[in-house]
């Protein structure tokens, strides 16, 4: 149980026992689109905890799978299964969503038992309805309309899908008394911790190549304090160097202005950012550029070069790791390089390395980084791995979290009922 004071219900807050309870969870797993197969259980293990803390309501859950169009859009059987080997117990795959067979097994469920419902994308309003959350139209959706009369409470556990305003994630939020999940619940404490504590230095290492997220994350910090230092590296440090008047050559301007539309427009972001917070800002001191398939370090007066940059230098990561040593907090998004090339994984690989021995606070969010953590077996020296690629940079954005909206928005309508607390 938690010490921090909370805007929003978790499952500490009510005796569930006996309880039929509906747990929106973020499941959505790479598949193999031949066999069906699940070829990553991860984001099923982290709810777990979640579920087995419920092991003695009736738990009903609620997840969806990629979606239309793509090879992985496909029902949810599977995830049964895993999650059945995972747990040790059966979950039973229920083959509707709110159909009448589906309504009669939920009101024949004894404690303990637990079923998946199908994939809420399988049903045109789950995505009709987005944007801006409007709570009286989700509220009158027929997977709530159906869904609510046969549950007591309904779990958020799906983080990953926070910054989504769809009805199987808030459309509950007024009907039933809405809870954090252990993952929601982790998630929105430690990231927390970025805008609660005082420690200083506090640094953000952004790189991988979504620069325009990287921009608003930085931009949305330096303005409000919340960091003291930012360390650009992939796409977002050859941009800033652009904006900086640095001719990285035809080898990376023309990779950058092909990938990008908006090039210019990114590039006068840049500049903006250097003119009002450059004091704050680092940018690479040298690179490595790939030269026939093979890594040159070069410094800045070696620029422009035809070839393209794929890692930032060893000065730079020298200076970079010097700075993360001392931090108190340390939040990173995005690889420094072609990462999943050996002699362009040394930036990323060193800096991640040196964010695990830190001992600071450390964030490390987005799918690319995630994988580097679980590449480099550094998950046990990194104190919060997120499960989330676009909500995590909606929160450290301060863009509206719906998911996180709905659950405050409950507590403050059911926080005086007559609900049994613990």
């Amino acid at each position: 149980m938690s010490d921090v004071e909370h805007k929003f219900f978790t499952l500490d807050d009510f005796n569930l026992r006996d309880r039929t309870v509906l747990v929106r969870v973020d499941i959505n797993s790479p598949m193999d689109p031949r066999s069906g197969r699940i070829l990553d259980d991860h984001r099923i293990r982290r709810h777990l905890e979640t579920i087995r803390d419920l092991d003695k309501a009736k738990v009903v859950l609620l997840a969806h799978q990629s979606r239309p169009g793509k090879d992985d859009y496909t029902t949810l059987d599977e995830h049964a299964i895993r999650l059945s080997q995972l747990l040790g117990k059966r979950v039973e795959y229920v083959d509707g969503l709110f159909d009448s067979h589906v309504r009669t097994k939920i009101r024949n469920m004894k404690a303990g038992d637990k079923i998946l419902l199908e994939n809420t994308r399988f049903y045109a309003e789950e995505t009709a309805l987005t944007g801006e959350p409007n709570w009286y139209k989700h509220q009158r959706t027929h997977i709530v309309r159906n869904l609510a009369p046969l549950i007591d409470f309904f779990v958020h556990d799906a983080f990953a899908a926070a910054h989504r305003a769809q009805p199987s994630l808030i459309g509950f939020a007024e009907v039933v008394p809405n809870l954090a999940g252990r993952v929601m619940q982790k998630e929105l404490e430690d990231m927390g911790r970025v805008f609660r504590e005082d420690g200083h230095p506090r640094i953000i290492v952004l790189g991988g190549t979504k620069i325009d997220d990287s921009m608003e994350v930085a931009e949305h910090m330096l303005k409000h304090d919340n960091i003291d230092t930012v360390l650009t590296t992939g796409l977002m440090g050859q941009v800033l160097l652009m904006a900086s008047g640095i001719d990285l050559g035809p080898g990376s301007t023309d990779f950058i202005k092909r990938e990008f539309t908006d090039h210019e427009e990114l590039i006068s972001r840049g500049k903006n950012m250097l003119e009002q917070w450059g004091e704050r800002i680092k940018m690479p001191l040298d690179v490595a550029l790939n030269v026939d398939g093979e890594r040159r370090n070069v410094s800045l007066d070696g620029l422009p070069s035809e070839h393209t940059i794929f890692d930032i230098g060893l000065e730079t990561i020298r200076d970079y790791t010097r700075d993360l040593r001392d931090a108190k907090l340390i939040i990173v998004n995005g690889p420094a390089g072609v990462f999943e090339r050996e002699d362009f994984s040394i930036g990323t690989t060193e800096l991640f390395r040196a964010v695990a021995h830190s001992r600071g606070f450390s964030i490390i969010g987005g799918g690319h980084s995630v994988a580097v953590v679980e590449k480099l077996d550094i998950e046990d020296e990194i104190d919060h791995i997120s499960t989330g690629g676009g909500s995590c940079i909606s929160f450290l954005s301060g863009k509206p979290m719906p998911g996180v909206e709905a659950l405050e928005r409950s507590k403050n309508i059911f926080g005086k009922g007559p609900f049994q607390s613990r």
